[in-house]
């Protein structure tokens, strides 16, 4: 059962996807997204890295050991996962189907090889989205500020950056993040045409045939 629109016309959940080189601003944006749209969430992914002091399993991840991981992969239960520095990473199918049933979005902070798996099993629901830095001088720059990684680190990063960019005409929405209030007003537009696209819009059939008979009187 889909929930309705902010219109009062139902309408099925789309998986919001945010993705960029590291220090692009993917993460500030899902923050701001996050905080001031309301009706999307962010996905909770599974990993089998330890739990951080602070953290709360299902809240930050699903915390899980390696061969619970291996079984969800082999039984079909995520949408897409990856190994990250030899930590598995993966997003649960079943919240995620629950939300979009139910008229909620769901916000992705992946990369694009999560990205095309999650296009692989359900095209019709992802929005995908590619945030650019203005420049490399920038990226690096921004890199530099966050004042979290050694200068080698950083290297790795931007070298990383030219692979990652590789694969932008592969995104719906290309965004240039100049001005952080700029791109998030470019993406938070996205997210509310894509919410309004007809196929989305579940309840659209019986809305327009009860304006019809309504003229009909």
């Amino acid at each position: 059962m889909t929930a309705a629109g902010f219109d009062g016309v139902e309408r099925r959940g789309l998986m919001f996807v945010l993705s960029s080189p590291s220090g692009a601003g993917k993460t500030t944006l899902s923050r701001l997204l996050i905080e001031r749209m309301p009706g999307l969430k962010m996905s909770v992914s599974a990993t089998t890295r330890p739990m951080r002091p602070g953290e709360v399993d299902g809240r930050d991840y699903f915390f899980v050991d390696k061969p619970r991981f291996e079984a969800m992969v082999a039984q079909g239960e995520l949408l897409e996962w990856a190994t990250v520095f030899d930590n598995r990473y993966g997003t649960p199918r079943a919240p995620v189907e629950a939300a979009l049933s139910a008229g909620q979005d769901v916000l992705f902070d992946i990369d694009w090889q999560g990205t095309q798996q999650l296009r692989e099993k359900a095209r019709a629901d992802v929005v995908s989205v590619f945030i650019l830095p203005p420049s490399a001088a920038d990226l690096e720059k921004r890199l530099h500020t966050r004042a979290q990684d050694s200068d080698e680190v950083i290297r790795g990063r931007m070298s990383r950056a030219t692979h990652e960019l590789s694969h932008w005409a592969e995104y719906d929405y290309i965004v240039v993040n100049h001005d952080v209030d700029d791109a998030f007003a470019e993406v938070q537009s996205i997210l509310k045409a894509e919410r309004l696209k007809r196929e989305r819009r579940t309840g659209l059939t019986e809305f327009v045939r009860k304006l019809q008979r309504q003229l009909e009187k």
